[in-house]
């Protein structure tokens, strides 16, 4: 079976612990204890906090691996009734490409997608932890308010954001914009169980008109984020047909609507070099209703778009293939066209008494009388003369007996 081997690879342990003891929790653990308890080891293992020791970039994998079982309904419930053996080896492939934990500051440890599948976050692990930890500052943003700040690189400005019954219901929106452009990350945090935060959804600055700019939109329908990655991918692999992946970057974010009560946003300097400038703000889609509706039908405008996308690439892939084939014959027939006419004139021109080697003879040697024939055959066709029969067919000939005829007339003259 296809999961042994995969499984067997040096990415992870051999022998597989219980993932409930790897993550110490309990069989009947809720699902919030679960997250709470991954986050704390994941951080723990972090490889930017362990960068002397090897060791824990593999309890790392253990731990992520661990909760990619038990952070799934299905596979928690598979595990439960019978241990590894009834996992779908398929759904395991996801967490072993942790290869790249190395590198810096390259964060699975905190997002975890719907689908288990950890989401790259490029956020200091200094920084989940803080706010794992639940202590960092939060500054009140209050609906319908903005607040412009200077966030340093790789530090993150917290936001709190509370709402009643009737705006969560409406549906809220948290947008920050940077008319420097600045590089940032939006991120929400949820509540822990433990008091702290732990990093639920995050969203990538995009460069938008002048200004770019992170949105995040609960408003109980689902909306969808923009993953230029896979577009960038695309691009990567293939120039021409980059322009078919444009909306596959698009994918459902994890949350469409709130609770009443405080919710915790923070803005992230995304920026190695410099501190990036934003404004952030927090509204209630009430008084957005049209606004709301337009971007409910523009959605579901791209997915049908998308879809129409994806038959029209098999049908333009089909005709580029078919165009290339057309193309190809194009050539091969004008060369064969080529060939036919080039044998032709090599055909007629060998209806001559001239070798070919000939025509680039002086006409000196031919008028020696070495082919006596020729002279003979041309004098039918020259005017007589001195030098008539000298040179046969060529252009130099008809000169000869042009100036042959001035010649004459010169003598008349004198």
């Amino acid at each position: 079976m296809g999961m042994g081997s995969k499984m067997e690879g040096p990415s992870t342990p051999a022998i597989r612990r219980d993932p409930y003891e790897v993550l110490s929790v309990s069989r009947d653990s809720t699902d919030q204890e679960i997250k709470t308890a991954y986050r704390k080891l994941a951080l723990k293992y972090h490889p930017d906090k362990n960068a002397s020791n090897p060791e824990a970039s593999e309890l790392f994998k253990e731990v992520a691996y661990s909760y990619s079982i038990l952070s799934d309904p299905e596979k928690r419930r598979q595990y439960d009734s019978a241990g590894f053996e009834a996992l779908d080896a398929d759904s395991m492939d996801m967490e072993i490409d942790l290869s790249n934990l190395g590198t810096v500051n390259t964060m699975f440890a905190a997002l975890f997608s719907k689908l288990g599948v950890p989401i790259k976050t490029t956020i200091s692990a200094n920084v989940l932890e803080e706010a794992l930890n639940g202590t960092v500052t939060v500054r009140p943003l209050p609906i319908g308010t903005s607040v412009s700040g200077k966030v340093e690189k790789q530090c993150a400005h917290f936001f709190g954001v509370t709402i009643n019954e009737q705006q969560a219901e409406s549906g809220i929106v948290i947008r920050v914009t940077s008319t420097a452009q600045s590089k940032f990350k939006l991120l929400y945090f949820e509540q822990d169980a433990n008091g702290g935060y732990g990093l639920a959804l995050q969203e990538d600055s995009e460069k938008t008109g002048k200004a770019t700019s992170a949105g995040m939109y609960f408003l109980h329908f689902q909306v969808y984020r923009m993953d230029s990655t896979v577009n960038a991918l695309a691009m990567a692999k293939d120039p021409e047909g980059a322009f078919f992946k444009r909306l596959e970057g698009l994918q459902p974010c994890e949350v469409s609507e709130l609770r009443p009560g405080t919710h915790i946003f923070a803005v992230y300097g995304d920026n190695f070099f410099k501190t990036a400038s934003y404004t952030i703000e927090a509204v209630c889609a009430k008084s957005y209703e049209d606004t709301t509706q337009k971007l409910k039908d523009i959605e579901a405008q791209i997915l049908r778009k998308r879809n129409e996308l994806r038959q029209f690439e098999s049908e333009y892939r089909k005709a580029l293939a078919r165009y290339q084939e057309v193309t190809d014959r194009y050539t091969k027939e004008k060369q064969s066209v080529d060939e036919l006419l080039k044998q032709r004139d090599s055909i007629h021109s060998s209806f001559t008494i001239v070798k070919s080697t000939s025509i680039s003879a002086s006409g000196s040697n031919l008028s020696n009388g070495s082919s006596s024939r020729i002279s003979g055959e041309d004098s039918k066709v020259e005017s007589p003369g001195e030098d008539g029969g000298s040179d046969g067919k060529d252009k130099s000939g008809k000169k000869k007996w042009f100036n042959l005829n001035l010649k004459g007339s010169d003598k008349r003259l004198i």
